[in-house]
């Protein structure tokens, strides 16, 4: 079984109380690190004033770690047994990055949180032992939620990774990615910041964060001057303006046609594919040459990727496997046990 938490990947400091001003843990999350609190989150964006977080950060950086233990007090709360976790990078940073996550996460992780946010007492303790650790790229992520659908499980596909802070696409086949035809390229937040730009033409922004309006730009309005604005319009130029130049640009130099020859299907997922503006822009080009299909809830697949991947490796029934995709716009936990609802 598998179940999923996904959150905005923002903190913020807070050292003050908070009491009953959320629901559960997922909407409360309030985390201290050297006796400093950081309210993390959904929390973090109604109650903060500058929620942010690193692009592409590494595992020596506080917000990585952050995310790493919300996404672990998550996955305790269901379970003292311990885990077995899978997370990744982009194919552009994983390299680099992978040895110090392994060494980061795997052991045990003291997490001190404060659960009066829903109602609970002032500060608790936690501990939860990850027992393994595997670092995989991104994308391969991707590729391993969209295998686990029947209709894709033998055929070959190209991959489309569409997150907020990168781009990512491959040629999958049976035996594996064709690495060859690995793109890494610049994610939404190319869209997000045109389209900001655009805006502060006509309108004062504030001080507010990029990530503060990334939930504006996914909702298509925004509150400026006590009005609200629909953005909808710009928001589709900014969109259509990153196909051209970024993912349709990265294919074109990359893809061949012995690759496009290969395989009749495109698989799309990453918080990217809900913008039906962008995936009007991927039927527009590719419609005559490829079936289109978006993977199903795409925010959520890597995770789900990295989860399938922690259950192949367990060898261990008495310990529950877990994905946690750390994205520059969200965090997803996924998690496989039958505690599980």
């Amino acid at each position: 079984m598998l179940i999923t938490y996904p959150f905005p990947s923002v903190y913020e400091t807070h050292n003050g109380d908070l009491v009953n001003v959320a629901s559960d843990l997922l909407q409360g999350m309030k985390i201290y690190s050297d006796q400093t609190g950081y309210i993390i989150g959904q929390l973090a964006l109604s109650e903060g004033i500058n929620p942010h977080k690193a692009i592409n950060s590494s595992p020596h950086e506080l917000d990585y770690r952050l995310l790493v233990q919300s996404g672990l007090l998550l996955a305790s709360s269901l379970s003292d047994e311990p885990i077995v976790l899978t997370s990744g990078f982009p194919f552009s940073t994983y390299n680099m990055n992978r040895q110090a996550a392994i060494d980061y996460i795997t052991g045990t992780h003291r997490i001190e949180y404060a659960p009066s946010t829903f109602g609970g007492s002032t500060r608790q303790f936690r501990s939860v032992a990850v027992a393994k650790t595997e670092i995989i790229p991104e994308i391969f992520g991707c590729v391993k939620a969209t295998r686990n659908a029947e209709e894709f499980r033998e055929k070959p596909f190209f991959m489309v990774s569409l997150g907020y802070g990168t781009f990512e696409a491959c040629l999958s086949n049976k035996s594996g990615i064709v690495q060859r035809t690995m793109i890494s390229a610049q994610g939404i937040r190319y869209a997000v910041d045109d389209c900001m730009k655009e805006l502060s033409k006509s309108y004062y922004l504030g001080l507010r964060t990029e990530h503060q309006f990334d939930v504006a730009f996914q909702s298509g309005s925004t509150m400026l001057n006590r009005k609200r604005i629909d953005i909808t319009e710009i928001r589709k130029i900014a969109l259509k303006r990153y196909f051209r130049n970024v993912i349709a640009s990265a294919i074109r130099n990359l893809w061949t046609d012995e690759d496009f020859g290969k395989t009749d299907t495109l698989v799309i997922a990453g918080g990217g594919a809900l913008y039906t503006d962008l995936m009007d822009c991927f039927d527009e080009e590719y419609g005559d040459t490829l079936n289109i299909r978006v993977l199903d809830d795409p925010l959520t697949a890597a995770s789900r990727g990295y989860c399938i991947h922690s259950v192949e490796v367990t060898g261990d029934q008495n310990s529950v496997a877990v994905g946690l995709d750390i994205g520059n716009a969200n965090t997803v936990v996924t998690i496989y046990s039958d505690f599980a609802p």
